[in-house]
């Protein structure tokens, strides 16, 4: 073999070891889940979409909700922002002058806004309402497409359980309940855990981070026990029976009440409000 031809093999030989192996694909990947990089973009857009929600009457907090903003406007008037919750939750009936309030927490920080409710539904049938804050616009969610509410869709819900900061649990939707007659989604499941005060909160798609629904309640078990001739029982949140409202029927409910506008929350604001919100 003559030198020139040695020295091609050689070279050849030389390529092929150094020749690039394709990484093999990340197992989020394969999957078809965010990985844990993405999720965290999400969780860090939708936590500002979220607040807590006191509601007083003589001077002392009755009740506690979250809530979801919806929507956000920049007027002459003022800034305002729009916030989903649970209609059992500012529901006045039984209270004496109640006042609400809107917490907004960022960064370790809290800020408290006046509220009022501008649509209350009936519940249990519709159990959201829709209330008003002056004085701030805050970034509001993106209402999820009916195809993206399905059995076994990962989910984060973020909600003030106890009238606490925000905080997220995870898990999947449970079930859909779909109604007959419109063909549309009327009820979601999901087996994400929350506690009292939760109602009213966001549940998120883990992977595009649209809003899927408002959560309205949980269905308990009751567990009782004796100690020393004493009889003690408690309520235990069954796993899969969190129930929540569906975009669709937040759509319905914003179209109903005049606020049609913020159906479509997501696409870009006004110049106005989006300096607001900067």
């Amino acid at each position: 073999m003559s030198r020139r031809i040695r020295r091609a093999v050689c070279l050849l030989l030389v390529a092929c070891a150094c020749a690039v192996v394709p990484k093999p694909p990340s197992q989020s990947a394969m999957s078809g889940l965010p990985s844990p990089s993405d999720r965290k973009s999400i969780l860090k857009r939708i936590l500002p979409q979220n607040v807590r929600l006191l509601v007083f009457a003589g001077g002392e907090a009755r009740r506690s909700a979250s809530g979801v903003v919806i929507g956000s406007e920049a007027t002459a008037d003022g800034s305002f922002s729009y916030v989903l919750t649970s209609a059992h939750a500012v529901e006045p009936d039984g209270l004496e002058d109640p006042r609400m309030v809107v917490y907004v927490d960022r960064d370790g920080d809290s800020f408290d806004y006046p509220a009022r409710p501008v649509a209350i539904g009936n519940a249990p049938e519709l159990d959201l309402a829709l209330i008003k804050i002056r004085g701030v616009c805050l970034a509001p969610a993106q209402l999820a497409a009916d195809s993206e509410l399905e059995p076994g869709e990962d989910v984060v819900v973020v909600a003030a359980p106890y009238g606490k900061s925000l905080s997220i649990s995870g898990g999947l939707v449970s079930q859909v309940e779909w109604d007959r007659k419109s063909r549309l989604p009327a009820m979601l499941k999901t087996d994400a855990p929350i506690g009292y005060g939760a109602s009213g909160g966001g549940v998120y798609s883990a992977s595009s981070g649209r809003l899927l629904a408002i959560v309205e309640g949980y269905r308990t078990a009751r567990v009782g026990f004796a100690v020393a001739e004493q009889t003690y029982s408690f309520d235990v949140p069954m796993p899969g029976e969190t129930f929540a409202a569906p975009s669709a029927k937040v759509r319905a409910f914003l179209e109903n009440n005049g606020f049609a506008r913020f159906v479509a929350t997501g696409a870009a604001p006004s110049e106005a409000t989006s300096a607001a919100l900067r």
